[in-house]
């Protein structure tokens, strides 16, 4: 697995069924090395620090393998990656295959996964679309969270090389089907 892109998102204040709502989830991607932090990515845009963000949540990262399925649902849209409001984007990335608790060496950081990505109505809001919230629930394609153990810089060609396996903990797939289900 090799970072494909870096994507960095600024605050919006949009207009959502009559309200005023603010995100982060306009990511776009950007040429220089990003700074994965303890608790963030450093220059991104967390605008709900209850969902994102935090220890647990640092930095979000999603699998290229997985725009095509969502490309032919939502075919009139600008395609660019961290459309999905990820900040790594890798060139594969398969959620029935990592588990919670394994630990990677990414360019000069060491991270750990922590929990799959659980759809709300701004990625909905980023595809002008809310049906993909329920097609995003009803895959496994949802990306994956992870701690940061030992900060530092990533670039665009770094690999996302195994450490520490965790084979007794469930993948992030077997995770994401039962919140699912407690939805």
């Amino acid at each position: 697995m090799k970072i494909i892109s870096l994507n960095i998102g600024e605050k919006r204040t949009i207009q959502w069924r009559n309200k005023i709502v603010e995100t982060g989830i306009f990511k776009s991607p950007v040429q220089e090395a990003i700074y994965l932090d303890t608790e963030f990515v450093k220059n991104d845009a967390i605008v709900d620090r209850k969902h994102h963000g935090g220890i647990d949540k640092a930095v979000y990262a999603y699998g290229e393998n997985h725009y095509h399925y969502f490309k032919e649902l939502h075919p009139n849209l600008d395609w660019q990656y961290g459309i999905f409001g990820e900040n790594i984007t890798f060139n594969q990335l398969e959620e029935t295959k990592i588990h919670v608790g394994e630990i990677y060496q990414l360019g000069e950081v060491k991270i750990q996964v922590t929990k799959p990505r659980e759809p709300c109505y701004k990625l909905g809001i980023r595809f002008n679309d809310q049906s993909i919230v329920k097609q995003f629930w009803n895959s496994t394609k949802c990306g994956v969270y992870f701690k940061v153990l030992k900060k530092g810089n990533v670039t665009v060609d770094d690999e996302l090389i195994l450490l520490e396996t965790a084979y007794e903990n469930p993948t992030i797939a077997e995770v994401y089907h039962s919140k699912k289900h407690k939805q």
